[in-house]
């Protein structure tokens, strides 16, 4: 990964947020912009200041691994969290939408209220940037697509320092359902990749992922 200089963004100024986690579901992204609560869930979201829907949408791979941990207030289990250290690439869905868009969508996964912008230079510039002590409250810049930055976000620690946590049915199921239709896998390729993510492997076999993503 490779920083670069750069100014505050400006609230127009396109940028790709890459999603490894139930955001790769497009009905379930649609969520972050329109607000509302989708089904199985926990929490309504407020939605962003601008809801116009991306303006485009690709498959992309970051650097790193996704592991499950800590509990979600959404769907109960273990998170999805990207872990930049890792070996390997993880698969992501990438959306084109703008800064103040994207900032919404950040405020949003931190249990903040969405409206303010958030400072993107430090995070162009250094890699990444620690906005908060809680989930999803780092910034990762994840190199450039189409001439735009492709920016996340996860915990500030890496994967040895939290204990793992099984993700529960309702969240694995979305995830892989993103994960078919943004990278077009087979369920059995979907199944085995989750089953074997750190805090999936040993709670969930790959027959018994799959037979969740076929039902």
């Amino acid at each position: 990964m490779r920083a670069i200089p750069a100014e505050p963004a400006a609230p127009d100024q396109l940028v790709w947020y890459a999603s490894y986690g139930s955001n790769m579901a497009a009905d379930r992204f649609g969520y972050y912009l329109a607000g509302g609560s989708p089904p199985d869930g926990a929490r309504t979201n407020p939605g962003c200041r601008d809801r116009t829907p991306p303006r485009s949408q690709r498959a992309v791979w970051l650097n790193g691994g996704v592991y499950f941990a800590l509990t979600s207030r959404m769907w109960g289990g273990g998170l999805a969290l990207l872990d930049p250290s890792l070996p390997g690439a993880a698969p992501a869905r990438a959306y084109l939408l703008t800064a103040e868009q994207f900032s919404d969508v950040a405020a949003q996964e931190m249990y903040r209220d969405p409206g303010a912008e958030l400072g993107l230079d430090t995070a162009l510039r250094k890699g990444r940037d620690v906005l908060g002590e809680g989930r999803y409250e780092t910034l990762v810049y994840c190199g450039r697509l189409d001439g735009h930055p492709v920016l996340t976000f996860t915990a500030r620690w890496s994967r040895p320092h939290v204990p793992v946590e099984a993700p529960a049915a309702s969240y694995l199921r979305l995830i892989g359902g993103g994960l078919r239709e943004t990278h077009g896998w087979a369920v059995e390729r979907t199944a085995a990749h989750l089953a074997h993510r750190p805090g999936a492997r040993g709670a969930w076999t790959s027959a018994d992922v799959a037979t969740l993503l076929s039902a």
